[in-house]
């Protein structure tokens, strides 16, 4: 998500911060603009940044105000594109955002009990029900008491013809930056948005905040009951681009960290050098190298014309886009003990092929290090996994994984390991309940 309040060209830097925050969803793309006049402009639609918008675009998205969304997780349809927006008693209302509502299957039911119609399944269209049922006490407490009713992870930027509004939940499960410009606000998933055009990062959207932004400046409302912060720590592990600093904390340092506790949880594993699955397994790759001692090695080339293979919506075009991302060098593993580092395994595919790949180019022996924890449990906050059938960990051992996927040795990061990666003891504000099964909410009373 990228929003900004108070500049000109508005609507070309929320295509800067999206081109930017890229990665954090390849299959649709939208800008709404307002700020000029009584109404919105709007350009949304299914692909890349770069494939959505064009250069005569920004003519027809004026106003000083832009609020941006990519998305991986949609249905398809153009209708679920973000941002999502509405008419209400002659006011435009414009809602973002990510993360995931534990009950809100129970919430619309009730709602279309009551009368309301919902064009899609997303939760920004159940959030703006919530408010219109409450606008009759202000946008601000409808706000507030909207957001009362949501168990689950959220972070939404609401926009209307004068204002930009912010809001995280309670437990901060996802990130969500402020930054300045001259004299415009931005609002960013993570400050590489605001590294792309000079931004000053002023700090982050606090848990259970509600931010207001419009002429008079900024305005801050915590009117939450204050809860245990549960961050995704699968941020540090894949999410995050490695620039970003997120809760606080440089990614890229972050992974390197858990490179180097690899390499002291797994000091036997032996092998000529080191390598890594490229682009986010090589972070934790160097950490390893240099705690080791052994030389790191771009065993793997990556093709960088094509996208990430996680959030790709179709199981055909994923394993046909890992098949031209990586090559392997064949001079260099060919008869060789390597020693492959990535950051996790989710459903298999990827590191599947790659080992592949690498037993065709003549490797001897293959042993892969994963920087995180087994991935065995499904994601209700935002991540693009649901259910333990779609985790290779989540139905086979370790051994059963390394059988699977053909390694000669298989080793994971141990959970403890991982938050040390991050500054945490145990009782850190951490979510970790894609590995440990311990949900700060738990999903099983609400999800249908």
């Amino acid at each position: 998500m990228f929003a900004i309040y108070g500049h000109q060209n508005a609507a070309r830097l929320a295509f800067y911060g999206l081109y930017a925050l890229q990665h954090r969803g390849q299959q649709s793309a939208g800008i709404v603009t307002a700020g000029q006049g009584d109404g919105f402009a709007f350009k949304k639609g299914m692909g890349l940044v770069s494939e959505v918008f064009h250069e005569d675009d920004f003519s027809r998205l004026p106003g000083h105000i832009a609020c941006g969304h990519v998305g991986y997780a949609s249905a398809g349809s153009y209708r679920d594109i973000q941002p999502f927006s509405i008419r209400y008693n002659d006011q435009f209302f414009t809602l973002t955002m990510t993360g995931g509502i534990l009950n809100g299957p129970s919430l619309r039911r009730r709602l279309e009990k009551e009368g309301s119609i919902f064009q899609t399944d997303s939760d920004s269209e159940l959030i703006m029900h919530l408010l219109a049922r409450h606008m009759h006490q202000g946008l601000e407490q409808g706000l507030i008491s909207a957001l009362n009713l949501l168990r689950g992870a959220y972070c939404l930027l609401l926009m209307t013809n004068d204002s930009l509004i912010a809001a995280r939940d309670p437990r901060g499960f996802r990130p969500l930056c402020l930054g300045r410009m001259e004299d415009a606000y931005i609002l960013a998933s993570e400050t590489c948005a605001l590294d792309l055009m000079d931004a000053v990062y002023l700090r982050e959207v606090e848990p259970g905040e509600i931010l207001f932004v419009n002429r008079q400046g900024l305005r801050s409302l915590k009117p939450f009951t204050p809860l245990k912060h549960a961050h995704c720590i699968f941020e540090f592990v894949y999410f995050a681009r490695p620039d970003s600093n997120v809760f606080g904390q440089n990614v890229y340092l972050a992974r390197k960290r858990q490179g180097e506790i690899l390499a002291e949880e797994n000091r036997t594993v032996t092998a000529k050098f080191a390598m890594s699955f490229p682009d986010s397994g090589t972070y934790a790759a160097l950490g390893y190298s240099a705690a080791r001692g052994i030389p790191f090695e771009m065993g793997i080339i990556r093709n960088h014309y094509v996208g990430r293979t996680f959030i790709q919506p179709s199981p055909d075009i994923r394993d046909f886009q890992i098949k031209i991302k990586l090559n392997p060098v064949r001079e260099l593993v060919r008869g060789q003990e390597v020693i492959v580092v990535d950051d996790s395994i989710v459903r298999g595919t990827t590191i599947k092929a790659r080992v592949q790949s690498l037993r065709r180019a003549g490797a001897a022996k293959i042993k892969a290090l994963i920087a995180s924890p087994p991935c065995r449990h499904a994601c209700y906050y935002g991540v693009d996994f649901l259910g333990r059938g779609e985790l290779m960990a989540g139905s086979h051992t370790v051994e059963e994984t390394m059988r699977l996927l053909d390694l000669d040795d298989l080793r994971y990061l141990s959970a403890g390991g991982l938050l040390r990666s991050v500054r945490a003891e145990k009782n850190a504000d951490f979510c970790l309940a894609c590995f440990d099964n311990n949900y700060p909410l738990p999903p099983e009373e609400e999800r249908d």
